[in-house]
Order: C-alpha cells, then sequence, then structure tokens
C-alpha cells in the first residue's frame, strides 16, 4: 500500500494537485479524486448561486404581502362613505308613504309597504321581516330620537314615523294603510319599540374646476 503527491500541469496550462493512492488488494485499485483550480472556482459560484436562490423565496414573500396590504388600503379609499338619512330624505319617504300609487299596491302586510315605500323613496334594502328589522338590518342604525321617515318597530309591526311630536306613524293598520300613535296602549302592550334610521352612500366629491386645479399648481 502507498500514496504519493506530485504536482503538474495539464495541458491547459492550469496547475493543479493530484493526490493517487492504490491499494493493492485482490487487484482492486481505488484512484484518488482530483481537484484543479478551476473546479474549486465553479464550486464557490454553485454555492454563492444556492445562497441567493434560498434568499429569493423570503425577497418575493415579503413583496407579496406588501403589494396585499396595499391593494387592501386602495381598495378601503375608494369605498364609498356611509350616511344617515337627513331630514329632506326622510320627507321623500312620507311623501312616498302617502302616495296614492303605492297604497294601491295593497300590499299584503306591514314590512312589505314599509319596504315598498322605501323602495319608491329611493333607498332600497333587502326586504326583511319586521321581526328581522326589530333585530336591527344592516341597511339601517338604531337610533333614539326619530325624525320624519325613520323607521319604528315592534317585535311583529313596522312603520314609517311621520311626526315625532305627536308620535304619529304611517303603517298597514286592520283596516289597511292609515296612521296611528306609537305611544298608544295597544302599541305598547306590542313590547319595547325601536326607531331605526336609513343608511345611505355619501355622494362623491365634486370634481375640482379649473379655476381650482390652476390655483394649486401655483
Amino acid at each position: 500500500m502507498g500514496c504519493g503527491r506530485r504536482i503538474c500541469d495539464p495541458p491547459g496550462g492550469c496547475p493543479s494537485t493530484s493526490v493517487t493512492c492504490s491499494i493493492h488488494q485482490r487487484c482492486i485499485t481505488i484512484p484518488a479524486m482530483r481537484f484543479s483550480a478551476k473546479s474549486a472556482g465553479v464550486l464557490t459560484l454553485c454555492g454563492l448561486a444556492l445562497s441567493a436562490s434560498a434568499a429569493q423565496p423570503q425577497s418575493q414573500k415579503a413583496q407579496s404581502s406588501e403589494a396585499n396590504t396595499r391593494v387592501r388600503r386602495e381598495k378601503a379609499s375608494r369605498r364609498p362613505a356611509l350616511v344617515a338619512l337627513s331630514p329632506d330624505d326622510g320627507l321623500s319617504v312620507i311623501a312616498a308613504a302617502l302616495d296614492a300609487r303605492v297604497q294601491a299596491t295593497r300590499q299584503r302586510d306591514c314590512s312589505h309597504l314599509v319596504h315598498a315605500i322605501y323602495l319608491r323613496a329611493g333607498f332600497p334594502y333587502p326586504y326583511a321581516s319586521s321581526s328581522d328589522l326589530y333585530a336591527g338590518a344592516d341597511d339601517f342604525q338604531r337610533v333614539t330620537h326619530p325624525q320624519p321617515g325613520d323607521m319604528v318597530v315592534w317585535p311583529g309591526h313596522v312603520g314609517i314615523v311621520v311626526n315625532p311630536a305627536q308620535g304619529v306613524f304611517f303603517s298597514r293598520l286592520g283596516r289597511g294603510p292609515g296612521v296611528d300613535a306609537y305611544g298608544a296602549q295597544y302599541w305598547k302592550e306590542r313590547g319595547p319599540v325601536r326607531f331605526y334610521r336609513y343608511i345611505k352612500s355619501a355622494p362623491a366629491p365634486a370634481a375640482p374646476t379649473p379655476a381650482v386645479l390652476s390655483q394649486r399648481r401655483k
């Protein structure tokens, strides 16, 4: 058994170190591997490439997270603001309630009548029964002090406030569409009354005029 070490210059002119070990046993010869300076350089470059490729997924993940956050912020900024029904809007609801064409539809119950009134006034919402409205609906916010056009609700009945000072509301009653006082004993026995105000999208801000844009550039 023996090992020899020698320095040689291959035909390419690149110096290399080779170690040759032979085990003379059972006619088996195992040559050692030869590493040149060129091969070492290739291995170094491969190691750097692997390190860079391992860092790429983390960088891409961070960029993706930042992009998703930016998209969510942009969507939130474009989402229209919500405002409650104004007193003038409430009067338009009252006008729709007194419209003969709405009353002529002969809605079969109070919740369908109220739904038809709001729809005609230009304030749509998905139909909901009086019990669902009493529990709360997405298109309405509960208020303590009602104004004309607000919804007045008991468990099992709903109407529209006409005159809060007099406590008068409009709804489908036993004799058909009409008005009544929500402070009457009959309605008190229905349970605690609740008032809800319709929520609508705020109008989009007006586009700046050329004069305003010119002033901003200065």
